[in-house]
């Protein structure tokens, strides 16, 4: 894990050094002997990291030395990080151009090399400037240098094998067999009867190849068990001539494995020659026999490796099978397993855990001591969350505590230690964990800054990844990209689970199994933390911080009497701040900049307000933000911000900035242009902003801007705004809302912004308001004209339209949205008819509120014309709303009938919605019924009425179709 932060350090020692050497002015003097020394060093210590990560498990002066470097590569990062921010800011304010900066000691006027304007201050404010060496940085390269050469000459004490040299002797799991006693086994009735079913079931004769079938789940879940008791059932035996159990395991050695299967044939070891002479051997052997061939604890997929055992074994006779248990679905697949023959493990119940726990924790001692110690067994079996092996790893590890209070130790901690946990359930979660991408590792350890069940939100934990410099972009990759890549592995995994999808199944949060999670605070070493505030009791524990914390998280509960003193934790990376549960906010000015003042080596900082945060409570900024020169994700979300100070602008490594429900901010900082690396402005919610600055037509990296507000007069200086069309600056933009439409005058304005050539641009958001200044409601005309001046580009997949007031919501380019998934249109009251929606045939969530003049929802909603016909004489099916989800209608006061005449027409059948799952209808006091087909679908999962009195009525019995989640609400 070390090496995920030591690599990247000496790339950019080098990288960026090689670069500064060719500067004229140089900031940082006479370190050049010192950086060569920190690359030398680097470069030492990470040719024996892999072997050291290993020892560590075993050996504590290991560990607390990889601490050591670890600690020291955070020191190195924050130096490094200061003198390359030190360049962008002479850069930025002026002294980037090398030809107009002079020695230090000479003081003469410095040209820009970007119109100062456009960044949104003065040029006259840096019009003379001189540039003054960095001598701090200069004292802490040579520190950072000694301490260094102290840790690279201790690896020497620890006999530390170069990855290059090192021996294959990698720690593996104990060799299966297929034996089992199947008295030992609880649960697993369900994945059993699957598995017998799929293997004792004839494959078909148009069937090609080799029927493989694959068992995925975590480490320690149960998987070669279900394999054991397949293999051992009577009806299995008998169906197959030849049954072969082999332990693949990691790495994947193909003359091993080879050697087994031919050792499981029968075959004398004398003839056990080469790779080629082996495959041929198995492939005389199983001629004219069925076989079921287990491959067990599979890590290795490659479809090259496993080509010569498929040519070999095809001469089985038809209905051969092959039984794969591996950690990662893509294995599965990359052998052979289609979604149909992969059987996924869950987790025990709770009853089952405490059941395999008690047949071995109590074997031997007297009916009293068990009865003593059951409630206490019963606690310590609730952390297993399902986990066999942790049962039966700590079961047996029980066996030998007799004693009440060695029971109680073990009940109440946190992270059971390694020597008594390393050959169960740990040894399984290290075996995953080694088998990681370095910087995979890293992230997985950063997860343990959540508490134990917390709703990990993955685009959250994603930006907190990017922020600490975990996702390194690569070429073309965007490091979101790269974040997706990493959560799949560890998803993959079985690291996390209970995953929560969004309509499109899109993965939007997960959990972490509680023994993964202490599994994640031993490989972090404590360095991160999380605390729950309730009450005035626990100053104490934060007191006790470890000072090696550099992720933090406390959650903010109701009966939080007092402040903690975070600031004592001085070099912390990370800090979250769970503040939602409480309507008065944890921070103010004062706390604020104390730890702007201490904790200068942040790179998160998160400290999320409460939805229903007083407005009479007003949170200031201090100034001192400047100082978290490190920041790279800064969230003050629903916080009550009237203003934010122009220091923040001096914050150059900011790539997010989270403002969402700032109902009360008035401006964005002038100078807000010089955030030269901002990739995201989340400012959805912001109802009070007035403008948009200059500056953010400069920000040509931006990925997401929620609300660009076009500028409202009265009062607003133009020279400050941004004006609508500099949105056309902005080429990357993926997420943009526009808000205030209804100001913009010059429909020309909306046409030079050629949104069309967005190409990256896949969600947009159009809010026209309720009214423009002066409290008159324009033309619908305009709206319409305005519109259709806006058109997307035609990749879009997310539009919401809100405040329109046009008499139809159709724009020409609407129907060419050919992979639109997701349709907002709220508010548009003069709509009285719906456009042709069904023919979206990408469309899968379908919101429509606040349309008062829609009285019917009808034929022309389905996009398809009664008069219709299929020139062919027999019968065809045309889709309306072919791949549509989620429903929402809310809010639609004069609706009164949804049907649909037309269900035919000719030879044509009409199909409305077959893959509807999900339907929400609220405040539609005057709907009376829902349409036939909504009745008629297999598809619907979960229906929801709300405040509809007549409708309501009508279904408040509920329904019939099985399966369904439904639910009615009352009118008030």
């Amino acid at each position: 894990m070390v090496d995920a932060i030591v690599s990247p350090l000496v790339e950019q020692l080098i990288s960026f050094v090689a670069k500064e050497i060719k500067q004229q002015v140089k900031l940082v003097i006479g370190v050049e002997k010192e950086v060569k020394g920190i690359t030398s060093h680097l470069r030492a210590i990470r040719a024996v990291l892999d072997d050291a990560e290993e020892k560590q498990v075993k050996d504590e002066a290991v560990r607390l030395w990889l601490g050591r470097l670890k600690y020291a590569s955070y020191d190195i990062e924050d130096v490094l990080d200061e003198w390359i921010t030190a360049r962008h800011k002479l850069q930025i304010e002026g002294g980037a151009d090398d030809n107009a900066l002079v020695a230090p000691h000479k003081k003469k006027k410095v040209c820009f090399c970007f119109p100062a304007s456009c960044f949104g201050f003065r040029k006259e404010e840096f019009g003379l400037k001189q540039v003054f060496p960095r001598h701090d940085i200069a004292v802490k390269v040579k520190e950072i240098n000694e301490a260094l050469h102290d840790i690279a000459a201790q690896k020497d004490m620890f006999d530390l094998v170069k990855s290059g040299n090192k021996s294959s002797e990698r720690p593996r799991r104990v060799q299966s067999t297929s034996l089992i006693d199947e008295e030992e086994i609880c649960g697993r009735v369900g994945e059993r009867n699957e598995l017998l079913s799929k293997l004792l079931c004839e494959s078909s004769e148009q069937q090609k190849g080799l029927h493989i079938i694959s068992i995925v789940g975590m480490g320690g879940i149960g998987k070669t068990t279900l394999a054991q008791l397949a293999c051992n059932h009577v009806e299995v035996k008998r169906k197959f001539d030849k049954l072969l159990w082999v332990c693949v395991s990691d790495p994947f050695e193909q003359f091993r494995v080879a050697k087994a299967i031919a050792e499981a044939l029968g075959i004398p070891s004398s003839n056990l020659g080469e790779f080629q002479s082996l495959l041929k051997l198995i492939s005389e052997s199983i001629t004219g026999k069925r076989f079921l061939l287990v491959l067990d604890d599979v890590w290795d997929g490659d479809c090259i490796k496993w080509e010569p055992f498929y040519l070999c074994l095809k001469n089985g006779l038809h209905g051969s099978k092959i039984l794969v248990t591996t950690r990662k679905k893509s294995v599965a697949s990359m052998m052979g397993s289609t979604d149909t023959d992969i059987i996924t493990v869950m987790e025990l119940t709770e009853e089952e855990c405490w059941s395999l726990f008690k047949r071995l924790a109590f074997f031997g001692p007297s009916i009293n001591d068990c009865e003593k110690l059951e409630q206490i067994g019963r606690r310590i079996a609730g952390k297993f969350k399902g986990l066999p092996l942790a049962a039966k790893t700590i079961g047996s590890l029980m066996r030998s505590k007799q004693i009440e209070e060695e029971w109680e130790r073990i009940s109440n901690s946190d992270l059971w230690r390694v020597e008594e946990m390393e050959k169960g359930v740990l040894s399984s979660l290290l075996l995953s964990y080694n088998d990681l991408p370095s910087k995979v590792k890293i992230c997985f350890s950063y997860c343990a800054v959540f508490p134990k069940n917390y709703n990990i939100k993955k685009d959250e934990l994603l930006t907190l990844w990017m922020a600490q410099g975990y996702l390194s972009a690569k070429q073309n990759k965007e490091m979101e990209t790269i974040g997706e890549e990493y959560f799949s592995i560890l998803a993959s995994r079985s690291f996390f689970q209970e995953f929560e999808k969004s309509y499109d199944n899109r993965i939007i949060e997960c959990k972490m199994h509680d023994i993964v999670h202490d599994f994640a605070r031993f490989v972090s070493q404590n360095e991160c933390f999380s605390m729950e505030i309730n009450g005035s009791e626990e100053p104490n524990t934060i007191n006790s911080l470890d000072e090696k914390v550099r992720h933090l998280m406390l959650i903010i509960g109701r009966e939080a009497s007092f402040r903690v003193p975070i600031c004592r934790v001085k070099r912390i990376r990370s800090l979250l701040i769970d503040n939602s549960r409480t309507s008065c906010s944890y921070f103010n000015g004062e706390i604020l900049e104390e730890l702007f003042r201490e904790s200068t080596s942040l790179r998160a900082l998160d400290f999320w307000g409460s939805y229903d945060v007083s407005p009479f409570w007003t949170l200031k900024i201090p100034r001192n933000i400047e100082k978290l020169v490190h920041l790279r994700y800064l969230n003050l979300s629903c916080q009550n911000i009237r203003k934010l100070p122009e220091t923040l602008c001096e914050l150059y490594n900011l790539e997010k900035l989270y403002i969402t429900r700032c109902l009360y901010l008035e401006e964005l900082p002038e100078g807000i242009g010089k955030l030269i690396n901002m990739k995201h402005l989340l400012n959805y919610r912001t109802d009070s902003l007035r403008y948009m600055p200059v500056g953010i037509g400069r920000l040509t990296g931006l990925r997401t801007l929620d609300e660009f507000h076009v500028i409202r007069g009265g009062g607003v200086d133009g020279r400050k705004a941004c004006w609508f069309e500099s949105l056309k600056n902005l080429k990357h933009l993926q997420v943009c809302g526009i808000r205030r439409l209804g100001d913009v005058s010059d429909v020309g304005e909306a046409k030079r912004l050629e949104l069309d050539k967005k190409k990256y641009l896949s969600c947009l958001r159009l809010s026209f308001d309720e009214k423009e200044q002066g409290g008159e409601r324009r033309k619908n005309e305009d709206d319409q004209l305005l519109l259709e001046a806006l058109q997307p580009p035609p990749d879009l997949k997310e539009l919401e339209i809100r405040f329109y007031r046009g008499n139809t919501v159709f724009p020409n380019w609407l129907m060419s949205l050919t992979n639109l998934r997701s349709l907002v249109l709220y508010g548009c009251e003069n709509c009285e008819q719906l456009p042709p929606l069904g023919k979206l045939q990408s469309l899968e969530k379908l919101s429509l509120t606040i349309m008062r003049s829609v009285k019917r929802v009808g034929d022309e909603c389905l996009g398809i014309e009664s008069d219709h016909h299929d020139s062919s004489s027999s019968s065809s099916v045309i889709d309306a709303f072919p791949k549509l989800k989620s429903l929402t209608i809310s809010s639609m006061l004069e609706l009164e009938e949804w049907d649909y005449g037309i269900t035919r027409t000719g030879n044509t059948v009409i199909n409305i919605m077959p893959r509807l799952s999900s339907l929400t209808i609220a405040r539609c006091p005057k709907l009376k019924a829902l349409p036939d087909h909504i009745h008629q679908t297999t598809t619907l999962k979960e229906l929801r009425i709300w405040a509809c009195e007549l409708l309501g009525k009508h279904y408040r019995g509920g329904t019939e179709k099985t399966g369904l989640k439904y639910h009615t609400f009352p009118t008030s």
